[in-house]
């Protein structure tokens, strides 16, 4: 594949001729679209209000977008929300949780935190189920009567969800969906999701601070006759009176976006459309994935940080070094992290602070296949001189 021997015995100094042409594989936030260009956010409704009618259009074209791409049910709620994913999960729980006990389910760091924050802020009456990194919960052992919080995808440890098969259509639990690195690049199954959450910083590269959220009919039910015992912050609050505030789903965002990021998510979703829509998306992150998963299976020094090939994630692929040499796995790994880095030839691949030493490499939709490719050789030479390195220290 890259013309390199998959050993570390070749010449350390022999680096690759060829660089990416976008170097970026940093999993959030990630790559913008191949086609992006700044001038293209001209339209933006910059100095304006979004109360006024420019700006209500362009937050409402903002969810309907999202609706159409997603194939979003027309009787599910679509909202802009503050803060992120991280601020549609907070506002989802403190919203929703505490009617009914919950389960907490966890494969990585994202969804340890909101385990935490039920567990020790809201201290909510929750069972909690968590998986080491690389592995994943048994979803099909979760009592769905219960509410669900749990991420589709870790995004810091390289472990999906296959599937929603295993959650029952009947279910009296709400589930609560953190896919925020899922969303427009794996197929959601929106009958068994009744709250969804994402940033569209992820998938599809666009400028962060801003999440949404997605509400299933039940999820609106339960916000209209369930009042949490605890005080509510103004970004939180989705209902008045007990009754859901529309306009929330209609492009009247709680507090003033950044019509420059709606803008630019407006042209996001114009290039996922000539992408051929979902479909497209989601075979561009798997055809990303796959290259990356055939690198791995070519050498005897690097594997995907999952333990099972059916829940690899396909855009945030972490992988671990296993050359027996390697007796610090961190100070290796940050090491190759480097040297990639200052060539110029992947930025920001690092594994999570909190996940096992590694590399993650985005494969999200607006990554493309050609730059990891051109990569490739460049983490052989980064691997082989540091293991040169670790030879001539011994």
């Amino acid at each position: 594949m890259t013309g390199i021997t998959h050993t570390a015995s070749h010449d350390a100094a022999n680096k690759p001729a060829v660089l990416p042409a976008n170097p970026r594989f940093s999993s959030g936030p990630c790559a913008k679209p191949p086609t992006f260009s700044v001038d293209k956010l001209a339209d933006a409704a910059l100095g304006r209000s979004h109360r006024a009618k420019i700006g209500k259009d362009k937050l409402k074209a903002a969810i309907e977008g999202t609706r159409e791409i997603l194939g979003v049910p027309a009787d599910y709620r679509i909202g802009i929300v503050p803060a992120s994913d991280t601020g549609a999960v907070e506002m989802a729980m403190w919203s929703l949780l505490g009617a009914r006990k919950a389960t907490m389910v966890a494969w990585e760091s994202f969804g340890a935190g909101w385990v935490t924050d039920v567990v020790k802020q809201l201290k909510i009456d929750a069972d909690v189920v968590t998986a080491e990194y690389g592995e994943i919960v048994d979803m099909a052992a979760i009592d769905y009567d219960t509410d669900v919080v749990f991420t589709w995808n870790g995004t810091t440890s390289g472990v999906r969800l296959p599937s929603g098969d295993v959650i029952p259509a009947d279910r009296d639990g709400l589930t609560i969906c953190d896919a925020t690195s899922a969303a427009f690049a794996m197929d959601l199954p929106w009958d068994k999701l009744d709250v969804t959450t994402f940033s569209w910083q992820k998938v599809l590269g666009g400028e962060a601070a801003h999440g949404v959220i997605i509400l299933s009919p039940r999820a609106v039910a339960r916000l209209e006759s369930y009042t949490p015992a605890w005080p509510l912050p103004k970004i939180f609050r989705l209902t008045k009176g007990g009754k859901l505030i529309e306009g929330i789903f209609e492009g009247a965002t709680i507090n003033t976006p950044s019509m420059l990021a709606v803008e630019d998510y407006l042209l996001a979703l114009d290039w996922a459309r000539g992408e051929g829509g979902l479909a497209g998306l989601i075979a561009r992150a798997d055809r990303n994935a796959q290259a990356v998963w055939e690198f791995c299976a070519a050498r005897d020094w690097i594997e995907n940080l999952a333990v099972d090939p059916a829940t690899r994630s396909t855009t945030s692929v972490c992988l671990k070094f296993t050359d027996p040499r390697i007796t610090d796995g961190a100070t290796f790994a940050k090491a190759v992290q480097k040297r990639l880095e200052a060539e110029g030839a992947a930025l920001d691949v690092g594994a999570y602070r909190d996940a096992p030493a590694g590399l993650r490499i985005w494969c999200g939709s607006t990554v493309e296949t050609a730059d990891l490719e051109a990569m490739f050789p460049w983490l052989d030479w980064a691997f082989a001189t540091e293991i040169a390195a670790l030879s001539e220290a011994a």
